[in-house]
C-alpha cells in the first residue's frame, strides 16, 4: 500500500482545508490527474495525484482542515508513480520500492520515489497564454458564455492547452464552494462563532507571527503631490517610488533570519501588494519592478487587480516577495501601523489622500498630501535607514510624473 500525505503547498502553513474531493474510494486514477482541490492562504489549489492505481480509502472529508504531512490518501499495493525519464536512462526501472510512505513535500516540486510531478493552481494563473488567445473549441466558448465563466481564468487540460468542458465544470464547482463557504459566513446569526477559513485564517495565522518574532516601529510623513500631472495614477507611482526607497537603502527590500541573527538584502524587488476582498486579504505580487518603467508598471498593477477579483492569482503568485505595500487609504485612514510578515523586514502604508493647507513663500495653499507609512522591523533596520528609505520614496512622489 502507497499513502499520500497532504504535500507543503510552499505557503508557510501549517495545514489546508478541503475544498473538493475529485475521486472517491474505489476509483483508479493515473499519476498527474487530480485527486482533490484544497484552499490556502489566499488560492484554491488542485493537488494532482503522484501514483497511478487504486484509491483505497479517502483519509478526509469535505471541509476538513488536514495538517501538512498527514495521510490524505491510501493505494493500492499495484501504485505506481510516474516514471521519470532521465532516470530511467541511469538506472533499471525496478530499483523503484514496490511500497513507500510519501512525506509532504512542496506542491510544485512532489518527489514521489524517482518523479516529479508538477502542480497548478485550479482557478488558473494571471499569467497570459502563449499567443495572447485561448484555445477552445466554438461549443465550449458558447458554454463558457452561458455560465457567466471567464475563459482565460480556466486552467486548460485539454490537448496543447485546450479548455475543455471538463475543465469549465471543474472551475464552476471551485468557484460555487468558494461563494457557499462566504454565504455561509455572512448569513450565521450574530454572535455565533464561524470557524476562520481561507485568506482569514491564513492572515491570523501571518499576523500571530508577526506579533511573536518582530520589533515593530513605524514612521510617518506626507508627500506633497500638488505638482502631478497625472492626478490618479497613484499606485504605479507609489510602486515606483518604493523602488526608490530600495535604491536608496537596500536593507529594507530583504529577510532577517533570526536563527542565524543575519539580514539579507535582495536585489530583486518584488511587492506584495496587500488586497482587501470580501473572502478577506489578498496578497498577490508584483515581480522585478525595478526593471519595469511606469507604463510596464500600471500594465502590472491592472494584470494584478483583475487577476484578485476573479480569483485566478496562483500560489506561485503570492510567495517570495521581498517588501509590501498596503494601500488601505484606498477605504480610508490617514496612518497606520502596518504588519509585514517575516522574514521580510518593511511595509509600507499608503493612507486617504488629503487636502492639506501648507505654508509656501509668500502664503498658503492648499495641496493634496498622500500620507505614509513605514513599518519596519527594528531587530536589523535602523531609524536612520528607515527615515532615508521614506525620504527617497517622498522626493520620488513629488516628482511631477
Amino acid at each position: 500500500m502507497a499513502t499520500f500525505n497532504l504535500p507543503d503547498l510552499g505557503e508557510g502553513l501549517q495545514d489546508a482545508e478541503i475544498v473538493e474531493w475529485h475521486v472517491a474510494e474505489g476509483d483508479s486514477v493515473k499519476t498527474d490527474e487530480p485527486l482533490l482541490s484544497v484552499e490556502t492562504a489566499k488560492a484554491v489549489v488542485e493537488v494532482p495525484s503522484p501514483y497511478t492505481g487504486t484509491v483505497l480509502r479517502l483519509h478526509a472529508k469535505t471541509g476538513d482542515i488536514v495538517p501538512t504531512g498527514a495521510a490524505l490518501v491510501d493505494f493500492s499495493d499495484d501504485a505506481a508513480a510516474a516514471p521519470n525519464k532521465k532516470a530511467d536512462e541511469s538506472k533499471s526501472a525496478d530499483a523503484e520500492p514496490e511500497t513507500r510512505q510519501d512525506a509532504g513535500t512542496v506542491v510544485g516540486n512532489m518527489p514521489s520515489g524517482s518523479d516529479l510531478v508538477q502542480e497548478t493552481g485550479v482557478a488558473g494563473s494571471s499569467r497570459r497564454r502563449a499567443g495572447g488567445r485561448v484555445k477552445a473549441t466554438p461549443a465550449v466558448r458558447t458554454q463558457a458564455k452561458r455560465l457567466g465563466l471567464n475563459l482565460a481564468a480556466v486552467t486548460p487540460t485539454g490537448k496543447n492547452g485546450q479548455v475543455t468542458a471538463a475543465d469549465l465544470e471543474q472551475f464552476q464547482q471551485a468557484s460555487q464552494s468558494s461563494t457557499r463557504r462566504h454565504d455561509a459566513r455572512k448569513a450565521a446569526p450574530a454572535g455565533d462563532s464561524v470557524p476562520l477559513r481561507g485568506p482569514r485564517r491564513a492572515m491570523a495565522q501571518s499576523m500571530s507571527l508577526s506579533r511573536d518574532q518582530v520589533a515593530l516601529c513605524t514612521i510617518f510623513d506626507d508627500a506633497d503631490i500638488h505638482e502631478w500631472l497625472n492626478k490618479r495614477d497613484f499606485t504605479p507611482r507609489i510602486l515606483r517610488a518604493m523602488v526608490a526607497g530600495c535604491a536608496a537603502e537596500p536593507g529594507l527590500n530583504g529577510f532577517f533570519d533570526p536563527d542565524t541573527t543575519s539580514h539579507r538584502a535582495e536585489p530583486r524587488i518584488d511587492i506584495a501588494m496587500a488586497v482587501d476582498t470580501e473572502d478577506g486579504l489578498i496578497v498577490p505580487v508584483i515581480r522585478n519592478v525595478r526593471q519595469l518603467d511606469l507604463d510596464g508598471i500600471r500594465d502590472a498593477v491592472a494584470d494584478m487587480k483583475q487577476a484578485t477579483q476573479q480569483r485566478t492569482v496562483a500560489p506561485e503568485d503570492m510567495r517570495n516577495y521581498t517588501i509590501t505595500l498596503s494601500n488601505f487609504g484606498m477605504l480610508a485612514g490617514r496612518y497606520a501601523t502596518p504588519l509585514m510578515v517575516p522574514p521580510t523586514v518593511a511595509i509600507v502604508g499608503t493612507g486617504k489622500l488629503q487636502h492639506d493647507v501648507v505654508a509656501v513663500m509668500g502664503g498658503i495653499e492648499v495641496h493634496r498630501r498622500i500620507p505614509l507609512s513605514l513599518s519596519f522591523d527594528h531587530r536589523c533596520i535602523t531609524g536612520g535607514e528607515a527615515c532615508r528609505f521614506l525620504a527617497a520614496m517622498i522626493q520620488d512622489l513629488e516628482k511631477p510624473q
